[in-house]
């Protein structure tokens, strides 16, 4: 049997691609090892506003409507809920901040996702004597249940392999690629911080920021709607709330540190007034590109090789258009979006090095 896919790689980037393939009537099969974690200990927020900058996320209407219908045709497939629409509230700390929000409130971009109305509701255990503004449109998508969920499906259906991807062993046919004992006419890396031990496409300029993310009990919130500060604390129920996140740009493991713990309950003292219980410390390696672009192309010699990468911190909105758009151009020769291809790093990508492997 020949593969129309090898997938390397099953976070976000390598599941919406295997799903966007299956869903055409591809042929998939999966490697992944789970050395990478960033998509499993996401909070898994989306929101199509760049709160910092008061600006629209990128083709933001485009990743919206994708996401909506691929992960609620997800939550059907896989008869598990996904997506929670929540609304996220931006809490503001002056009457500048107030005066900033509907002053980018009046931006035909933002007119859609930045609510005029000043929320005032009290919190019991939330001080905030200037209120909140409503950004619309947001949620967040379980990435935990949505992987354990997607290798549990790919499992049934004979498509998934628990293994370390060895680049050593492709040998290149005229019309396929041979890999152990599987063949395929195309394989396409999804591997996330991980990619940097790929030798097809590591020259590439992608970066890595860590994370970190708390896990808490906090019976007496009593919070509804997720509130961002320099943090989040997100409900996700039974009392539960997911608090982060930090950025790191030295430490690439996933380890979690003291050092983060202690940065994150020290904004979260400032934003809550109610005991609370830490139940889990989780740590990830984002992928991350300086341009803030996803990587998405095809290997400049190898053209059945391909790159899925560089989703960063707003991978469940990305990941679904951006597997679409990489199948699309893969199958049926579209054009990907400059701002996305590889090929915009000319430098890096003209010294991505030929297989010496001989077959």
């Amino acid at each position: 049997m020949i593969y129309d896919y090898i997938i390397v790689g099953c976070g976000l980037a390598g599941i919406c691609f295997a799903e966007t393939a299956l869903q055409n009537n591809k042929t998939v099969v999966v490697i992944n090892n789970d050395s990478q974690n960033s998509s499993r200990v996401a909070a898994g927020l989306y929101n199509p506003v760049i709160l910092k900058r008061f600006t629209e996320v990128w083709q933001s209407k485009q990743q919206l409507q994708l996401l909506y219908e691929f992960y609620g045709q997800l939550e059907q497939k896989l008869n598990v809920q996904l997506d929670y629409k929540i609304p996220l509230l931006r809490k503001y700390f002056s009457i500048e901040e107030q005066n900033n929000w509907f002053t980018a409130s009046d931006k035909p971009n933002l007119t859609d996702y930045l609510s005029t109305n000043l929320v005032t509701k009290k919190w019991t255990n939330i001080d905030a004597p200037f209120g909140f503004g409503e950004v619309l449109h947001t949620g967040y998508v379980d990435t935990a249940v949505l992987l354990s969920s997607y290798v549990d499906y790919l499992s049934r259906i004979d498509a998934y392999v628990n293994a370390t991807f060895n680049y050593n062993e492709i040998c290149f046919k005229e019309n396929w690629i041979e890999y152990q004992e599987y063949k395929a006419r195309h394989i396409v890396f999804a591997e996330g911080y991980g990619m940097l031990s790929n030798p097809f496409f590591n020259a590439l300029p992608l970066d890595g920021a860590k994370g970190e993310l708390l896990l808490i009990k906090a019976p007496d919130l009593n919070l509804e709607v997720a509130i961002k500060t320099s943090i989040f604390i997100l409900p996700v129920g039974n009392d539960l709330y997911k608090v982060g996140a930090t950025y790191n740009w030295t430490d690439k493991t996933n380890t979690p540190t003291q050092e983060g713990k202690n940065e994150l309950l020290t904004e979260l003292k400032e934003l809550i007034q109610c005991d609370f219980e830490v139940i889990e410390h989780y740590a990830g390696i984002r992928p991350t590109v300086k341009d803030r672009k996803p990587m998405l192309g095809s290997h400049r010699i190898h053209k059945n090789l391909h790159l899925l990468n560089g989703l960063g911190t707003r991978g469940v909105m990305l990941a679904p258009s951006m597997a679409k758009m990489l199948f699309d151009h893969i199958e049926h020769g579209t054009d990907l979006d400059a701002q996305v291809n590889i090929q915009r790093f000319k430098t890096a990508f003209s010294t991505l090095r030929q297989s010496e492997q001989k077959c």
